[in-house]
């Protein structure tokens, strides 16, 4: 890796601070939404309602693909952030090579096992019958990629905890050019191109993926970043324990409270898909609409992780309030924008991925139902992101997962048993509230009486 003395900039306004991270995150969650949007529609205009009900069905399984590669990132960026606080920049590299390494190992098994699982993952989800096929396709085509997948996400995560957002906003252009043509290209045949069908997203976002991580490594080494990879080191490339387990201390219960997530979707997807291919299809366009208005909750809880990362780096915990406080304050202001926009184009926004009237009013009507929840879920958002820059992670996700477990689905089974489809999406509403009251209480009540101090 190479050196770069550059330190983070705490004179100005916290808010400046928190925009110049948060603003190029938000557009390259806009990218990826936008990638796997567009993706979506040309599923649903060019193969139709089969084609989004397979990919719909395999959601929860991407879920819990990404909760390894979300767990190890959160936790590398954490120690990147407290290094780059310090003005420790060989600490920091050095725990970026151990997260690369375990990404590698955990890309390859999910490559491999996903790969040869795939038809007994699709057939476990319950997946209609009719779509089956094509979401075994799917499936697999996705595991196989999955390594470039995760180290795009890790490369991307570690860049912001050096203050550097900007240079993943743009190896996410680079993937999402890449997307937009090659999708409807393995479509349609485009170029001489094979027709690969609904295996035309998945190629797709590998190769994107592939040429963003070149154009990435490029970038960092003209530019002299202090992530820029040395190849002779890489090909040195090893686990260090001893971070590794400070990054696994940080990113096992992540993970968990994302798989317990990801298994509570497969739970729910089988009371949705209980009510037919036109409600996992409804499932699966409400999806894509809650991801376009949950960039700006997931932008703002990494922003305030990465931010007080740095205060706790710099020993100077008395900022530590302050992000809160002003994290809070874009979450009422950047989600509540997108909720707000949601409410008024949620028919012609399902409308993009969905051609049947009926579907198109059912989704419309449920996501309706949820939407307004978001703004719980930004506040939890920012709340976790301040305790899990000190290494408080347990207590956070053990109530996360009480909430799911004992409030979401119980209250999703009773009241699908009683409201129908609909009461399944109450039932998150009231779950995100829920979350946010725990969390809440946490902070206030045993996290403020912890000592801040670096984990590294």
């Amino acid at each position: 890796m190479n050196q770069q003395t550059t330190t983070p900039v705490t004179s100005k306004p916290l808010w400046q601070i928190y925009l110049a991270i948060l603003l190029p995150m938000m557009l390259t969650n806009i990218l990826q939404s936008a990638s796997g949007t567009v993706d979506g529609i040309f599923l649903g205009q060019l193969l139709g309602i089969n084609a989004i009900a397979a990919v719909s069905a395999f959601f929860p399984v991407i879920l819990v693909l990404f909760a390894i590669v979300i767990g190890v990132s959160s936790g590398a960026t954490v120690l990147i952030g407290q290094a780059w606080g310090a003005g420790d920049h060989s600490k920091a590299r050095a725990v970026a090579v151990t997260a690369l390494a375990m990404m590698i190992v955990a890309g390859l098994a999910v490559s491999i096992g996903g790969g040869l699982l795939a038809p007994k993952i699709v057939s476990l989800l319950g997946t209609p019958a009719g779509v089956q096929t094509e979401a075994t396709t799917y499936a697999r085509t996705l595991l196989i990629g999955m390594p470039f997948i995760f180290i795009l996400w890790l490369a991307t995560s570690m860049s912001r905890g050096v203050s550097d957002a900007v240079t993943p906003l743009w190896a996410l252009l680079v993937a999402t050019i890449f997307s937009l043509i090659f999708t409807p290209a393995l479509i349609l045949g485009w170029f001489g191109l094979p027709q690969l069908g609904v295996a035309s997203a998945p190629v797709s976002t590998i190769i994107a993926s592939i040429a963003a991580l070149l154009w990435l490594s490029q970038h960092w080494r003209r530019k002299n970043h202090p992530l820029a990879p040395d190849f002779r080191q890489l090909l040195k490339i090893r686990i260090n324990p001893i971070m590794a387990k400070v990054i696994l201390r940080i990113g096992v219960p992540m993970a968990v409270q994302i798989l317990t997530m990801a298994i509570a979707e497969i739970v729910l997807l089988g009371l949705v898909n209980q009510h037919g291919a036109q409600a996992t299809a409804a499932y699966g366009a409400i999806n894509q609409i809650l991801n376009w208005v949950q960039f700006p909750v997931m932008s703002l809880g990494i922003t305030t992780s990465i931010l007080t990362s740095h205060a706790i780096g710099a020993e100077r915990p008395e900022r530590i309030n302050k992000i809160l406080r002003t994290g809070l304050i874009l979450n009422i202001v950047t989600t509540g924008s997108f909720v707000l926009l949601g409410y008024a184009f949620a028919k012609p926004f399902i409308g993009l991925f969905i051609t049947d009237r009926n579907v198109v009013a059912t989704a419309t009507h449920l996501l309706h139902i949820v939407l307004w929840s978001l703004l719980f879920v930004g506040a939890t958002s920012v709340l976790t992101g301040v305790m899990r820059a000190n290494g408080t992670v347990f207590g956070p996700t053990a109530l996360s997962i009480l909430a799911i477990l004992a409030i979401e689905i119980p209250l999703a089974y009773g009241l699908n048993a009683r409201l129908g489809l609909p009461g399944i999406w109450f039932a998150y509403a009231t779950t995100f509230v829920s979350i946010l009251l725990f969390q809440s209480l946490f902070f206030h009540f045993i996290w403020h009486k912890q000592q801040v101090s670096r984990l590294i």
